[in-house]
C-alpha cells in the first residue's frame, strides 16, 4: 500500500486535508485543551508555564518593560490564538482549506506542539521510543512527534 499525504495543494493553490477521522477528534481534543489552558490562564492573570512559549518576552532586559508590553498586548494575542483555535475547531471535517484556513491550521499545530513540547521539557537530546512502556509520557511524546511529523508534512505541502 503507497503512503498518501495528508495534505495536497489543489489547482485552485488551497489545501487538501486527508487526515483520518482518528486524526481530527484527537486534534479537536487537544484544541479544547490549549483553549481551557488559555481561558484559565486568562482569567487567572497569570501565565501557566506550558503555555509562556506563546507569550514570548518582547523585552529580556527590562523586566518593567516586558510586563507593561505584556499588559498591553497579551489580550490581542490571546484573542488572536482563540480565533485561530475557533477556526480550525470549524474546519475539522473540511476536506478543503482557504489560505486563512490554512494560516491557522499551521498556527495551531504548531502551538499545540510548542505548549506539549514545554510541557514535556523536550530538547533535542531528547531520544524517545514509543515501546518504552516504563515512561509515563510516553503517549504525550507520541502526540508531540505526531503534531511535529504533522506539521511537517503541512510545510512540505504548502512548498509544492
Amino acid at each position: 500500500m503507497l503512503f498518501k499525504k495528508r495534505f495536497k495543494k489543489n489547482h485552485q493553490n488551497n489545501l487538501e486535508i486527508r487526515i483520518s477521522e482518528d486524526e481530527r477528534h484527537l486534534l479537536g481534543d487537544l484544541i479544547n485543551q490549549l483553549r481551557e489552558v488559555l481561558l484559565s490562564t486568562s482569567a487567572e492573570g497569570s501565565v501557566e508555564a506550558s503555555i509562556r512559549r506563546l507569550f514570548p518576552t518582547a523585552y529580556n532586559e527590562d523586566p518593567k518593560e516586558d510586563a507593561e508590553y505584556q499588559r498591553l498586548m497579551r489580550d490581542q494575542l490571546l484573542e488572536q490564538r482563540l480565533q485561530q483555535l475557533d477556526m480550525v475547531e470549524d474546519t475539522l471535517t473540511a476536506e478543503i482549506l482557504d489560505d486563512e484556513q490554512t494560516t491557522s491550521w499551521l498556527t495551531v499545530i504548531n502551538d499545540l506542539r510548542l505548549v506539549l513540547g514545554t510541557k514535556l521539557d523536550v530538547s533535542e537530546n531528547d531520544n524517545f521510543s514509543p515501546g518504552d512502556q516504563d515512561n509515563p509520557d510516553n503517549q504525550s511524546f507520541a502526540v508531540y512527534h505526531y503534531l511535529g511529523y504533522l506539521q511537517g508534512e503541512f510545510v512540505e505541502a504548502l512548498s509544492k
